[in-house]
């Protein structure tokens, strides 16, 4: 039994994209895999298909049900926003604790690789005094670290692994996938994130996927499987 947290430098980098393709490997593999993804917001109840859980639920041969949903992310919020700024439009809060458990017991009861998606990026916050980093900390799994790779995500890729290096926490991989029209190249963001950090830097393409990207999502399969 395995589990690792997906988190990103931010939002819409890719890290659905990431556990999803993660998902299929593992399955290809006829490899048991579950996965989470505890807090998401943007959602419509009336319309989920294509949300962040329903594009999981797929990926894990899963219908996209209420049922299932209520499964894979429990607590979800209409608004696109921050979660505690989604849960307050919505006269709710998040009880940090309950989504440590939640997170807890899954790693507890599942039986082969477990993937639990962050959401936004590491610093986000969850309530009044919690971000997403508090929860990768009380998880204490091995992380993979998403990103885009538009312009300012050297940046953005080196403070977030500052954090998460500062915390004492497993990186084990930094996956840069491809922004749609970015004007930087690809192979040089790439190049230049792995003189920074010890952890694998794999690139993800995302306007032409094939087999470079089976090949991906087999290395990262191997380092946390």
């Amino acid at each position: 039994m395995s589990a690792v947290f997906i988190t990103g430098t931010g939002t819409d980098v890719g890290k659905t994209f990431v556990a999803a393709g993660l998902i299929r490997c593992f399955r290809a593999l006829r490899q048991p895999v579950n996965a989470l993804k505890p807090l998401v917001s943007g959602f419509d109840p009336a319309a989920p298909s294509g949300s962040d859980p329903a594009v999981l639920l797929e990926a894990l041969g899963r219908e996209v049900k209420p049922e299932e949903l209520h499964l894979i992310s429990p607590w979800r919020f209409r608004a696109p926003l921050s979660p505690d700024m989604a849960a307050r439009v919505e006269d709710r809060a998040i009880d940090f604790a309950s989504v440590v458990d939640f997170c807890r017991a899954a790693i507890a009861e599942n039986s082969g690789t477990l993937l639990i998606e962050g959401i936004g990026g590491i610093m986000v916050p969850l309530d009044k005094c919690h971000t997403v980093l508090d929860l990768m900390v009380a998880l204490r799994l091995p992380l993979i670290l998403v990103a885009g790779s538009y312009v300012g995500t050297l940046s953005h890729v080196l403070c977030a692994k500052d954090v998460i290096m500062r915390h004492g926490l497993d990186l084990c991989a930094i996956v840069v996938s491809e922004t749609e029209n970015a004007p930087v190249s690809f192979e040089a963001t790439l190049a230049t994130l792995a003189n920074f950090t010890n952890a694998p830097v794999l690139g993800l393409r995302r306007q032409a996927p094939g087999a470079q990207n089976d090949a991906v999502f087999q290395h990262l399969a191997e380092l946390i499987g």
